[in-house]
């Protein structure tokens, strides 16, 4: 935080503030944004807070504007089609399922709003001419880097269990510590997270997996026991020795690979988070005599009904289950190109960039190097592999051409003879030539 930057409201922010305060309204920057300023962050999202009421601000803005839902959210739709969120004034009452208030109305005053955000540092506001508000010492907090709930922790998470969460992720994105209660709340009332869906704590946990020490937000989540609630066959890796190459246990490996991955996807950082999961379950026995056999087999199983509980897409299922399933590929200057294109089928073209990332963090969280010569001959070889025949599609010939030179008619025999030239292709790549294959053909009369 520097304390001699000069903190401004871009234009287009004082743009949208105007018509309520030539209208005698208060209206100002509040929450993430006020925190990202003062941080000298990208503010990427702007919201306001108002004495106003959704109809009242409909009269203001007639156009470029919607108001549908029950929360007294105002979107204005900005310059360059930016949608700026505009909330009345409110008081929440009452939260039976540690999820959503049972009860919400409109407020009468800013401090009353600003009392029922979640942590200090989103509980400031700025109007116009930068006056800052700041009630619960959001400020003070911001300086000495501390997630601190808003008055008490306890209220905080009974209200929305999903603050917990909340608290780790900011902790992880701006490299701040939580506040002593607020750790010690989290800890006492971490169970409670299983009443928040499964969608809200995956984007919560892919907010951490994205983060520059994504591996920070882990941690944090297991010494606070939220791990053990969200995904706790992680933790059956804590101090479960390894062998050979691997000077860390599964746990502390997991997390160098975690914090290695330079893909963004958050699935295929998840990926990396849980390649090694199941090697608890099935090690069988000590020091250098220790194995994992198909834990890759057992753990791709047990990734994907971790990722059904986070309710991601079926799509995003496929992703996560073959990045565990095939990551113990064999990289070998004597492998043949069959087995590279068989490798390449099971990952799939998709996510073979994804794969290699995967690759990448691991090998960098087991302590080696980065790249070596093998390593970058593999790369290049599936390059060119790809360029190869992968299915009987690819030939360079097809079931008409079979059918004219053989004199039949559409049946088993076609589908035959194309099976037999597509296997002398896999073995031979060099034979995919249309002329090659035409004089192959004859060879079926």
């Amino acid at each position: 935080m520097d304390k001699n930057k000069k903190i401004e409201i871009p234009k287009k922010v004082l743009k949208i503030m105007e018509p309520f305060l030539k209208n005698g309204a208060e209206i100002y920057v509040v929450g993430g944004a006020v925190r990202d300023l003062l941080l000298d962050r990208e503010v990427k999202d702007w919201d306001f807070t108002t004495n106003l009421t959704p109809d009242e601000m409909k009269k203001l803005f007639p156009k470029n504007s919607f108001y549908n839902n029950k929360f007294g959210t105002f979107s204005i739709v900005g310059e360059d089609k930016e949608v700026f969120e505009v909330t009345t004034f409110r008081i929440e009452q009452g939260y039976g399922d540690s999820r959503h208030p049972d009860e919400i109305k409109w407020g009468k005053s800013l401090a009353k709003d600003l009392e029922r955000r979640d942590f200090t540092i989103n509980a400031m506001a700025l109007d116009n001419k930068l006056n800052l508000t700041d009630p619960f010492g959001g400020l003070s907090d911001l300086k000495n880097k501390l997630i601190k709930t808003v008055e008490s922790a306890d209220e905080r998470f009974e209200e929305d269990a999903l603050r917990m969460m909340r608290a780790v992720r900011i902790a992880c994105q701006l490299g701040f510590v939580l506040e002593l209660k607020t750790f010690e709340s989290i800890q006492k009332n971490a169970k409670k997270i299983s009443k928040v869906s499964g969608e809200r704590i995956r984007d919560e946990l892919f907010k951490i997996l994205s983060a520059k020490k994504p591996a920070e937000g882990i941690m944090i989540l297991k010494n606070c026991g939220l791990l053990k609630e969200i995904i706790p066959e992680l933790l059956e890796g804590v101090g479960v020795a390894q062998k050979g190459h691997h000077i860390d246990d599964v746990w502390t490996h997991s997390l160098k690979t975690l914090d290695n991955c330079d893909s963004k996807d958050p699935v295929t950082r998840l990926a990396c988070l849980l390649h090694d999961l199941a090697k608890p379950m099935v090690m069988k026995g000590e020091g250098e005599e220790r194995t994992f056999h198909n834990h890759e087999v057992k753990g791709s199983r047990v990734a994907v009904s971790i990722g059904k509980r986070l309710k991601l897409s079926n799509k995003q299922l496929d992703q996560l289950f073959k990045l565990v399933r095939w990551h113990m590929f064999t990289v070998s200057e004597v492998q043949t190109d069959k087995a590279v294109r068989r490798f390449i089928r099971n990952v799939t073209v998709e996510y073979l960039n994804e794969m290699i990332s995967l690759r990448r963090a691991d090998r960098l969280g087991s302590g080696a190097k980065e790249t070596s010569w093998r390593w970058e001959d593999f790369k290049n070889r599936l390059d060119e592999v790809q360029k190869q025949a992968f299915s009987i599609k690819e030939l360079k010939v097809n079931g008409e051409d079979v059918m004219k030179i053989l004199n039949i008619k559409p049946g088993r025999k076609v589908g035959e003879v194309l099976e037999s030239l597509f296997a002398e292709v896999e073995e031979n790549p060099k034979l995919n030539e249309r002329d090659i294959l035409l004089e192959k053909i004859k060879k079926f009369v």
